[in-house]
C-alpha cells in the first residue's frame, strides 16, 4: 500500500507541475487578449454612443432603474464581484462566447470529453490525491500505534485535527472563489474532494475511539458518528451530490458500526428517520433524485433487515420510519417541485414500494405488536399524500396493491374444491379459519376511504386531468369490490350469503351513483371518459358479485345474463361508451358461468322432461337479453360493443338448441359420450339454421358479425357433414340401425333434411355472399342428396341395418346405377332451372360415376337381360342428355 502511495504522488507531482506550466500560459494570453478587448471597446466608442442617442428613452429608464438601486444592493452586487476567484473574475470579464473562447484557447468546451493528458491532469490526480491524504491520515495514526510514539489520545487528537485541517482546506478553497477552468470536470472539484477526505478522517477517529479505545460509550459514538454523517450531508449543498452520498451512506452504516448491550428499536428508526428527512431536504434543494431515491432505498432496506433479523421485530418503529418518509415525500420533496407535469420520479416511486411491502410484512408478521393496525395507517397514508400531491400517483398505485395484498395474503392458505363439469379442480393448503377477523375489519375502513377519497379525487381532476381521474377511478372502484370478494372468499358461505349480497348490492349502487357524480364533473359533462369507465366496470363487477353470493346456479346464470340488457338500456339516457363494453361483460360472465356447468344447474338435478328444464331459461333467455342489447346499441352508442352482443346472442341460441336436443334425445343425460347421426344431424342442422338466420339479419342491418359468421356457420355444417355423416357416422360404415319406419327415418334426418337445408342456404346466399361460398354449399347439398337417395336404396333392399359388409345383390346393383341416372338428370333440369352451374357439374359428376358404375361394376357382376337393361337405360339417358345440350347451344346462337 505504501508503495502505491509514493507511485500515486509522484505520478500527481510530475502532472500537477505540468499544469502549473500550462496555467501560467494561458494566464499570459488572457493579458493579451484583454489589451485588445480594450483596444476594441475604444474604437466602438463612437458607434455606441449613436445608438445610445436613438434609444435615449429607454436608456434614460435603465438608468433611472439602476439609480434608484439601494446602496445595500449595490454594495452585495460589489461584494459578491470581489468574492469571485481568480479563475471565476477571468470568465466573468468575458462578456460574450466570443470573448470566452479566446481567453481560453487550449481548453476544450463543456460537453467535448477530455483527452487522456486532460483526464489525468485534472481528474485521477484530484481524486488519487485526496485518497492520499486519507490514506495519509490512516497511516499516520498506524505508524504512531505501531512505533508506540504517542498514545490512542494524542493519536486520535491528531487525527481529529487532520480531518479539520481538511475540512477548512475545502471550505478556504471554495470560498477563494476555486472552479475548474476546464468544461465537464465537476467530479473533480477540488474543494469537495477535500471535505471528503476529512469527513472520512473524522468518521473512521470518532469510530476508533469507541470500537477499538473505548474512549466513548455507544450513546456518544452513535451521537457523534451521526452528526458528522448529517453534517457531511447538509455540506453536500456548497459541494455536490457525491458528498451527500458519502454522508448518507455513513449515516446509514453508523448503527451497523455502534454495538449496543440493551438495543432499542425506537432509537434505531428515530435516528434512520432523522437521516432519511434530512437527506430529503437537502435534495429537494438541488432535486437530486438520485440522493432522493438512495435515502428512500436505504431506509427500506434498514426496515426489512430488522423485520427479518430481530428476534421479536416491533412493527410501529418501522412504522414510524416510512410514515416521516411519506411525510418528507409530500412536505419538503414535493413542496419544491415546480414542474407542473404531474409524472413520476424515481424518489417517489422507492418510496411507495418499500413502503407498500412493508405494510404486506406486517400483515404477515407473527407476533408483532398492532401489526395490522400499523398496515392500515400506512396503506392510508399513503392514499392521502397522493391526495396531496399530484406528483405522488406512484403512492395511489402502490396503496391500492398494498389494501388488496394485505386482505388476500391468506386466501391461498385454505383448502379449495371447486366442482367443475366433467371433475373437479382443487387448491391444496391448510384450511382457512372462517370467521377469524384478521385483516377484514381494517380492509373495509380501507374501502370505504378509497371509495369516497377517490370518487372525489376523480371528480376534482376529471376536467383538468382526465389521466389522473382515471388512476383515482379505478382504485376507487377495484379495491372495494376485490376487498368484499376476497373477504367472502375466505370468510363468507361460498353458496349463498345474503351478507355479502346485501354489501354488494349497496356497493353496485354507490358505484353507480358515483359514476353519473363523475361524469357531470366531466368538460364537456357526460362524455363517458375513463375515469366513468372505471366506475361503470365497478359497479358491473359489484352486482355480478351480488348475483353470484345471493341466488343458485340456475338463478345466477339467467340473472347474469339478463343483466346485460341493464346497461345497454341505460344508454337511451347516458350515451357512455361503457355502458355497451358493461352488457358484453355481464356476456362473459355468463359464458363463464356456462363453460363451468354446461347442464346450468348441475346434471343430477337437470330433470329429464324435454325443452321445460334449466337449459331452456339458462341459454335462451340470456340470448334473448343479449339480443336486445345488440339493438338497443345500434340506436344509440354502436361501436364494437354492439357487435360483440351480436356474436354472444347467436352463440347462446346455437349452444341452447344443440343442448335441447342432445338432452331430449338421451332421456335428460348430458355426458361426454360419443354423439349418434341423429344427434350430429341436429347439430348440423342448427348450425345451417343460424347460418340462415345470420344471413337474414345481416340482409335487414348489415354487420360484420353476422355476415362472417353466417359464412363461418356455412362452412362448419359443411364440415360436420365430411367428416359425420359421409364418414364416421355413416350407417354404411357403422351399421347403426336406421329405423324401422320406410320413409321417416334416421336417413331422413342426417341426409335428405340437411341436404334441402343446405340448398336453400345456397339459393339464398346468391349475390350476398362469395362465389366459392355459395358453390361449397350447392355440391354438399348435392352430395347430400346423393347419399340419400343411394342409402334409402340399400335400405329397400337390405332392411333396418344397411352395413357395408352385407354385401349387394344383383337387382340392387342395377336399381343403383338407374336412380344414379334419374337423378344426374334431375340436377341438370334444375341447374337449367335456377341457372346454377354448380348443379349442373354436380349432375356431370354423378352421370360420369354411374357411367363408371356400369362399365366397371355392372359389366362384371350383372348377366342376363339386368346388364342389358343397365347398358340400354345409360346409353338412352347420355344421347338424351347430348341432344339437349346441342339444343340448348343452337337457342343459345339464334
Amino acid at each position: 500500500m505504501e508503495f502505491i502511495v509514493i507511485i500515486a504522488a509522484i505520478v500527481v507531482f510530475a502532472l500537477l507541475r505540468k499544469q502549473h506550466t500550462r496555467l501560467g500560459e494561458l494566464e499570459r494570453q488572457v493579458a493579451a487578449l484583454r489589451t485588445q478587448v480594450t483596444t476594441a471597446g475604444t474604437l466602438a466608442t463612437d458607434a455606441a454612443e449613436i445608438s445610445a442617442a436613438e434609444t435615449a428613452p429607454a436608456t434614460n429608464e435603465e438608468s433611472s432603474g439602476s439609480a434608484n438601486q439601494t446602496p445595500v444592493e449595490r454594495g452585495e452586487a460589489g461584494s459578491e464581484e470581489q468574492s469571485l476567484g481568480p479563475w471565476q473574475q477571468a470568465a466573468a470579464r468575458a462578456t460574450s462566447d466570443e470573448e470566452k473562447a479566446l481567453a481560453l484557447p487550449y481548453v476544450k468546451e463543456a460537453g467535448v470529453k477530455p483527452d487522456l493528458e486532460t483526464t489525468l491532469g485534472t481528474r485521477w490526480a484530484v481524486w488519487v490525491g485526496g485518497l492520499a491524504l486519507a490514506l495519509g491520515g490512516i497511516f499516520l495514526v498506524r505508524y504512531s500505534i505501531e512505533a508506540g510514539i504517542f498514545g490512542p489520545g494524542v493519536r486520535l487528537t491528531f487525527a481529529s485535527v487532520f480531518g479539520i485541517l481538511l475540512v477548512g482546506a475545502g471550505e478556504l478553497a471554495r470560498r477563494r472563489g476555486f472552479r475548474s477552468p476546464v468544461g465537464g470536470l465537476d467530479a473533480a472539484y477540488i474543494p469537495a474532494i477535500l471535505t471528503a477526505a476529512g469527513a472520512f478522517t473524522l468518521f473512521g477517529a470518532t469510530y476508533a475511539a469507541h470500537g477499538v479505545y473505548g474512549f466513548i460509550g455507544p450513546t456518544a459514538a452513535f451521537v457523534l458518528l451521526g452528526l458528522l454523517a448529517l453534517a457531511t450531508v447538509a455540506a453536500a449543498l456548497i459541494h455536490g451530490q457525491a458528498l451527500a452520498g458519502l454522508g448518507l451512506v455513513g449515516s446509514y452504516l453508523t448503527p451497523l458500526l455502534v454495538a449496543s448491550d440493551a438495543p432499542n428499536a425506537w432509537t434505531l428508526f428515530i435516528y434512520l428517520a432523522i437521516v432519511l428527512a434530512a437527506a430529503v431536504a437537502v435534495a429537494s434543494t438541488r432535486r437530486w433524485q438520485l440522493l432522493a431515491s438512495a435515502a428512500y432505498l436505504g431506509a427500506g432496506l434498514w426496515s426489512f433487515v430488522y423485520l427479518a433479523g430481530a428476534p421479536a421485530p416491533v412493527a410501529g418503529p418501522v412504522a414510524f420510519l416510512h410514515l416521516v418518509g411519506i411525510a418528507a415525500l409530500g412536505g419538503i420533496w414535493f413542496a419544491r417541485q415546480r414542474d407542473p407535469d404531474p409524472k413520476a420520479d424515481a424518489a417517489s416511486c422507492v418510496a411507495a414500494l418499500f413502503a407498500a411491502l412493508v405494510a404486506l410484512v406486517f400483515v404477515n408478521l407473527e407476533g408483532a405488536a398492532y401489526g395490522l393496525v400499523w398496515a392500515a395507517v400506512l396503506i392510508a397514508a399513503m392514499f392521502g399524500i397522493a391526495a396531496w400531491r399530484a406528483h405522488a400517483m406512484p403512492m395511489l398505485h402502490a396503496a391500492g396493491l398494498a389494501a388488496i395484498g394485505a386482505q388476500s395474503t391468506h386466501l391461498l392458505d385454505g383448502d379449495f374444491v371447486f366442482d367443475l363439469y366433467g371433475g373437479r379442480f382443487v387448491v391444496d393448503g391448510i384450511w382457512a379459519e372462517i370467521g377469524s377477523g384478521g385483516f377484514a375489519p381494517y380492509a373495509a375502513a380501507l374501502s370505504v376511504i378509497f371509495l369516497t377519497g377517490g370518487v372525489f379525487m376523480a371528480s376534482r381532476k376529471a376536467a383538468a386531468d382526465p389521466h389522473c381521474a382515471a388512476s383515482w377511478a379505478f382504485w376507487a372502484a377495484f379495491v372495494p369490490v376485490s376487498t368484499t370478494a376476497i373477504t367472502w372468499l375466505m370468510h363468507g358461505n361460498l353458496h349463498i350469503d345474503w351478507r355479502f349480497a346485501a354489501a354488494s348490492f349497496v356497493l353496485a349502487g354507490m358505484l353507480a351513483a358515483a359514476a353519473e357524480f363523475v361524469a357531470r364533473s366531466e368538460q364537456p359533462p357526460q362524455t363517458g371518459g375513463w375515469a366513468v369507465t372505471f366506475t361503470v366496470a365497478g359497479a358491473s363487477l359489484a352486482l355480478c358479485l351480488a348475483l353470484v353470493t345471493a341466488f343458485g346456479p340456475v338463478l345466477t346464470t339467467v340473472l347474469t345474463g339478463l343483466a346485460a340488457a341493464l346497461p345497454a338500456a341505460l344508454t337511451r339516457t347516458r350515451r357512455w361508451p361503457a355502458l355497451g363494453w358493461a352488457s358484453a361483460g355481464f356476456a362473459v360472465v355468463t359464458l363463464a358461468r356456462v363453460a363451468t356447468d354446461p347442464t346450468i344447474a348441475g346434471p343430477e338435478f337437470l330433470g329429464t322432461t324435454p325443452f321445460f328444464n334449466a337449459l331452456t331459461p339458462g341459454y335462451l333467455l340470456p340470448a334473448m337479453a343479449f339480443a336486445y342489447a345488440a339493438w338497443q346499441l345500434l340506436r344509440t352508442t354502436d361501436g364494437r360493443a354492439r357487435l360483440a352482443m351480436e356474436a354472444f346472442s347467436a352463440l347462446f341460441a346455437l349452444v341452447g338448441a344443440g343442448m335441447l336436443a342432445r338432452h331430449a334425445m338421451y332421456g335428460g343425460v348430458i355426458d361426454a359420450s360419443e354423439p349418434t347421426l341423429g344427434e350430429q344431424s341436429i347439430y348440423t342442422l342448427i348450425a345451417i339454421g343460424g347460418g340462415a338466420v345470420l344471413l337474414a339479419l345481416d340482409r335487414r342491418s348489415p354487420s360484420p358479425v353476422f355476415q362472417w359468421g353466417s359464412i363461418g356457420l356455412g362452412a362448419l355444417s359443411v364440415l360436420f357433414i365430411a367428416s359425420a355423416h359421409f364418414i364416421g357416422l355413416n350407417p354404411l360404415l357403422t351399421n347403426e340401425s336406421t329405423g324401422t319406419i320406410p320413409v321417416v327415418n334416421l336417413l331422413l334426418l342426417g341426409y335428405l333434411m340437411p341436404a334441402i337445408a343446405l340448398a336453400a342456404l345456397a339459393w339464398r346466399a346468391r349475390g350476398i355472399r362469395p362465389d366459392w361460398y355459395v358453390a361449397m354449399l350447392s355440391i354438399c347439398a348435392a352430395a347430400l342428396g346423393f347419399a340419400y337417395v343411394t342409402l334409402s336404396v340399400r335400405r329397400l333392399f337390405q332392411g333396418e341395418f344397411i352395413g357395408a359388409w352385407k354385401g349387394m345383390g344383383e337387382v340392387e346393383a342395377y336399381t343403383h346405377s338407374a336412380v344414379w341416372l334419374v337423378l344426374g338428370v334431375l340436377l341438370l333440369v334444375a341447374g337449367l332451372r335456377f341457372g346454377s352451374r354448380a348443379l349442373r357439374l354436380a349432375s356431370a359428376v354423378l352421370v360420369v360415376v354411374a357411367v363408371a358404375k356400369v362399365f366397371v361394376y355392372d359389366m362384371r357382376q350383372l348377366e342376363g337381360v339386368l346388364r342389358a337393361l343397365s347398358f340400354m337405360g345409360l346409353g338412352g339417358v347420355l344421347i338424351g342428355i347430348g341432344m339437349f345440350y346441342q339444343r340448348m347451344l343452337a337457342t343459345a346462337k339464334n
